[in-house]
């Protein structure tokens, strides 16, 4: 068998693997592991150069619903694929969500997005965790929760393999952190012959969940005594959450707008899959503190709304997408309130190379108004817990991969684990 890394081999978004038997045989199969956006300087590989045609994918797999892991799904169908999507049943449950907010950016028609949103909902499947499934040629599947956001997973795929037994694979995913909000700790993997392993965080770690929730707390302090507006780039899925969560705890006085229809849409569907939650978050909810709503708590819906939040003086928190600043209401944001030094932005979440974000961050643009990064916000494993997950395994894998990560994290995580 063969597997090649058509993106995030070299960079940290645009995740796509693909896995054949047999290649180049009428009677091998061709399996997809995600189709994602790449973002900012990142390189996207365009379909006509896949090994395989896109009609000829059998299976596409997706880890979980984050953009740049399902957001060239729509323009893979338009290439013909007509396979099956497999992936968790919270998985399913989000991916029409979040792709119909990606292809409300593109120039497709209303009802050219309406159709494309009926073939994914056909052809998608929601499994299980921790059950073996079977595929077509005696392949087999088992997700893993990977605790990243709800709904991802890692994935072992069992090949047939004679005379030697199966040849065992396990593409990580995104894996999370220990301790996140709402999401249970990822899942201890089996022994696999290849581990396909993501590297985001491989050459740091992040702070811990308490200190994160003191920097956030004093955050909070400066605020109310600047009367300013603490800005917080996030993704819709997973990180809006889990800020909701831990203000919720904190006890915040000062208003708190959710500025993202998406995020607030996201967070719906998070209260419905309360089953998947953690102990700590079901436990809340069960004694009628639920988890992710509080008093100070606004949703923003209307762009009229957003319009009015431009003028709003604070103290307040705002929390709009998108996470890297890419788009999205955020931008209206920054370019009113960046150029006040009593206001800051939080950046809670990965800034890939090219995009504001990152520029932000690196000093590249100009702006008076404070500029933080706290990693312990991140939904990626950090250097320790990427090294402890692979060393809880029975046994070492044969071989390990490192994916979706810069060379320096790459580097410095393949220097631990080799």
């Amino acid at each position: 068998m063969k597997i090649n890394h058509l993106g995030a081999k070299n960079c940290v978004t645009g995740s796509c693997h693909l896995a054949q038997t047999c290649p180049g045989s009428a009677g091998g199969v061709n399996i997809l592991v995600d189709c994602g956006k790449a973002y900012g300087n990142d390189h996207e590989l365009p379909f006509d150069k896949f090994p395989v045609s896109p009609r000829d994918i059998d299976y596409l797999f997706l880890t979980h619903a984050h953009i740049d892991h399902i957001g060239r799904v729509p323009d893979l169908i338009d290439a013909g694929f007509q396979g099956e999507i497999i992936c968790t049943h919270p998985t399913k449950a989000l991916l029409i969500p979040m792709l119909h907010d990606a292809l409300s950016f593109t120039d497709k028609s209303d009802k050219q997005v309406r159709l494309l949103e009926k073939a994914i909902d056909e052809l998608a499947w929601g499994f299980e965790y921790n059950e073996v499934f079977a595929l077509k040629k005696g392949i087999s599947f088992k997700f893993g929760n990977a605790g990243h956001i709800l709904g991802s997973c890692f994935i072992r795929f069992s090949f047939p393999r004679k005379p030697a037994g199966d040849y065992t694979v396990i593409f990580s995913g995104d894996l999370g952190c220990t301790d996140t909000p709402i999401l249970p700790d990822p899942d201890q993997p089996d022994a696999c012959d290849l581990l396909v392993l993501e590297s985001t965080y491989g050459d740091r770690n992040h702070t811990g969940r308490k200190n994160r929730i003191d920097a956030l707390n004093k955050m909070l302090h400066k605020a109310m005594n600047d009367k300013g507006i603490v800005y917080i780039p996030a993704f819709s899925m997973g990180r809006t959450q889990e800020l909701i969560y831990e203000l919720d705890r904190i006890g915040t006085k000062i208003p708190v707008f959710i500025d993202s229809p998406l995020g607030l849409e996201i967070t719906k569907i998070y209260s419905d899959l309360d089953s998947f939650w953690d102990k700590e978050a079901k436990a809340l909810k069960a004694k009628g503190d639920h988890p992710i709503d509080f008093k100070n708590l606004y949703a923003v819906e209307r762009f009229r709304d957003h319009k009015k939040l431009l003028n709003f003086k604070g103290p307040a928190i705002i929390i709009a997408g998108s996470g890297m600043c890419t788009g999205g209401r955020i931008l209206d944001h920054l370019e009113c309130g960046l150029d006040d030094p009593k206001n800051d932005i939080f950046f809670v979440g990965y800034q890939a190379k090219g995009t504001l974000g990152r520029r932000i961050l690196e000093k590249k643009v100009a702006v008076k108004a404070g500029v933080y990064s706290l990693t312990g916000y991140s939904a990626h494993a950090d250097q320790n817990m990427l090294v402890n997950w692979v060393r809880v395994m029975p046994e070492p894998p044969g071989e390990i991969r490192l994916v979706h990560g810069e060379a320096k994290a790459r580097q410095a995580l393949s220097g631990l684990l080799n």
